[in-house]
């Protein structure tokens, strides 16, 4: 019997579901899986380490945890020191993506590598900065030394100390947010505004930040979920005598053998961070209105106010964005500085002399080139796949439109919207159920899943991009569908393939919090080993890693800004 042929139209409307069939299927196994595994070990009754996944539900790990006085203090106290996170991440971030929307269009691509080198820099590289910026011999105390002002000895392990740490490496994604929206805004605008008689900064609360609130609404949902789960700065940066819920999932997890407890702690974070966001949400659409098709009211400031932000409005915000530009800058370069530093242990912050044999130990000794080379090949592995994963997926997005799409784009944005350890604790009872998967696969696995949202972004945009008139006409020569995409699209999209590939391989290279769950003792990545020399050892070798991986970070960042804008990168 002749099978019916299939129209043209028919085709096209299974292709876009089948575009889009690979990155979901690979989201549903390696990150919807182990988000289910996570929840049902938060109804095990009791820890059992060999034991089944599916046992009897049993709320017993909540009742444990809501009845333990010292867990919900510190639930209590991680929920705030995130919501401070993220108050001082809005407070510094805000000027640094004004500056930049100012920034004449020549010097943009720099001013981002400002942000984008820390972003891609190892967390626990950016740790250690703060450590020497804080320690009792750091570079704060050195200063008001100078003026004879009494050295500052217990602003290391503190909550405060934890707190810059954390803002210093979630600023950027509030920068990132905020820009996103602001170089959006009409110029337009803020001339009606100036003809109205509206200062500068008057025009930052009358017109952009009331413009910017979806922007603000994102960068915030993204640092606070981040920040209440963090676990590596807070335990380099508070020395056990801070504690934070990611902590206490490690220790039940990786220490404890406990999966229940670990799982359901995660669980709890994950369900006041959801909470979080929907009163984020909840109150950002009350102040625009207007985003809802609803009318809105314009809301003027109080004369005084007017006049005090005139006054001091625009030297408090010269002083907010010296201050972020600083914490972003500095830490990194401290780190640099120490890798030169003679000294026995990598805390010691006063520079003694001079010396290389951090970097000879590092580059000769061979301590490193294990986990260098297991970093390598596993940020390499990641990156080929996460192109070969986001590129129908970019495609789905761009240029088709089936029933389903918009929950599919979210679903495939997911992994930035859920505690990483809460994957990592999950991803970590399938890899012990499923003994036959290798530690390496398993760790792949997961470090797709969090670079995908980046890729699929990136590659939309290139997509986007494409000249479609050029399809077209290589079609009316002839051309094959398979030769249109090798000489036609393929060209096109180098750029932006080349891109994603830079990104998803530093991202993937400096993943810790995640990774820490899934490591061996044979397969250890670069950045968990430093975490874990720098929870220890602390020898200055760290500093030495730290100072190269800094250096590849930005050549790499070099090479990425010649085949794409650093400025168009994210906003394109």
């Amino acid at each position: 019997m002749t099978p019916p042929v299939i129209g043209a139209k028919a085709q096209r409307s299974f292709a876009g579901p089948l575009l889009a069939f690979p990155v979901t299927f690979w989201l549903l196994l390696t990150f919807a899986a182990p988000f289910a595994v996570l929840t049902l070990l938060s109804l095990h009754e009791y820890p059992d380490p060999f034991g089944p996944i599916i046992q009897p539900p049993s709320a017993a790990q909540f009742i444990s945890i809501f009845s333990d006085e010292f867990l919900v203090r510190i639930i209590v106290e991680t929920i705030l020191l995130g919501a401070g996170v993220t108050a001082l991440t809005v407070l510094l971030g805000y000027p640094l993506a004004l500056w930049l929307v100012r920034l004449p269009l020549k010097w943009r691509p720099l001013a981002f590598a400002v942000i984008l080198i820390p972003l891609l820099t190892n967390v626990v590289v950016r740790s250690l900065g703060i450590v020497l910026l804080l320690a009792p011999d750091g570079l704060i105390n050195q200063v008001l030394s100078i003026f004879g002002i009494p050295p500052f000895r217990q602003m290391l392990y503190t909550h405060g100390a934890v707190a810059l740490a954390l803002a210093q490496v979630f600023m950027p994604f509030m920068v990132l947010a905020l820009y996103d929206v602001l170089q959006g805004t009409s110029p337009r605008v803020h001339e009606a505004a100036e003809s109205l008689g509206a200062s500068r900064i008057v025009r930052v609360f009358l017109v952009d930040l009331p413009l910017s609130l979806p922007g603000l609404r994102a960068g915030i949902i993204i640092v606070f979920l981040m920040a209440s789960t963090a676990y590596v700065s807070a335990t380099l940066l508070g020395g056990k005598k801070v504690w934070t819920t990611g902590m206490l999932v490690w220790q039940e997890a990786l220490q404890n053998l406990n999966a229940p407890m670990a799982a359901a702690l995660a669980l709890v974070m994950t369900l006041a961070s959801t909470i979080f966001a929907l009163l984020v949400i909840g109150i950002t659409r009350k102040l625009t209105p207007w985003k809802s098709g609803a009318p809105g009211s314009f809301r003027s400031l109080p004369g005084w106010l007017l006049k005090v932000l005139d006054l001091f409005g625009p030297v408090l915000g010269k002083l907010l964005l010296a201050s972020s530009l600083l914490l972003l800058l500095l830490p990194l370069v401290l780190v640099m500085i120490q890798s030169f530093n003679d000294v026995p242990q990598a805390t010691v912050a006063g520079f003694r002399a001079f010396t290389l044999k951090w970097y000879e130990r590092v580059l000769f000794g061979g301590a490193y080139a294990a986990s260098f080379r297991i970093s390598v090949q596993l940020a390499a592995a990641t990156a080929v796949l996460a192109i070969g994963l986001a590129l129908p997926a970019a495609f789905a997005l761009s240029r088709h439109r089936f029933r389903g799409l918009t929950a599919l784009s979210a679903f495939w944005t997911l992994p930035l919207s859920l505690p990483h350890v809460a994957i990592g604790v999950g991803m970590l009872k399938l890899l012990q159920a499923f003994t036959a998967i290798p530690p390496f696969l398993g760790m792949l696995a997961v470090h797709v899943v969090l670079v995908l949202p980046f890729s699929i972004a990136l590659l939309q945009a290139s997509v986007e991009q494409l000249d479609k008139a050029q399809e077209d006409a290589a079609a009316s020569l002839g051309a094959s569908a398979p030769a249109r995409f090798l000489w036609v699209i393929m060209p096109g999209l180098a750029p932006g393939l080349v891109a994603a590939g830079i990104m998803s391989f530093l991202i993937s290279f400096g993943e810790v919090t995640v990774t820490s769950f899934l490591t061996t003792a044979r397969m250890t990545t670069l950045p968990v080993r430093i975490y874990a020399e720098a929870s220890f050892s602390l020898e200055p070798t760290v500093h030495a890693v730290s100072a190269i991986l800094i250096v590849v970070t930005v050549l790499l960042l070099m090479v990425l800004n010649r085949l794409v804008r650093l400025d168009r990168l994210y906003a394109r």
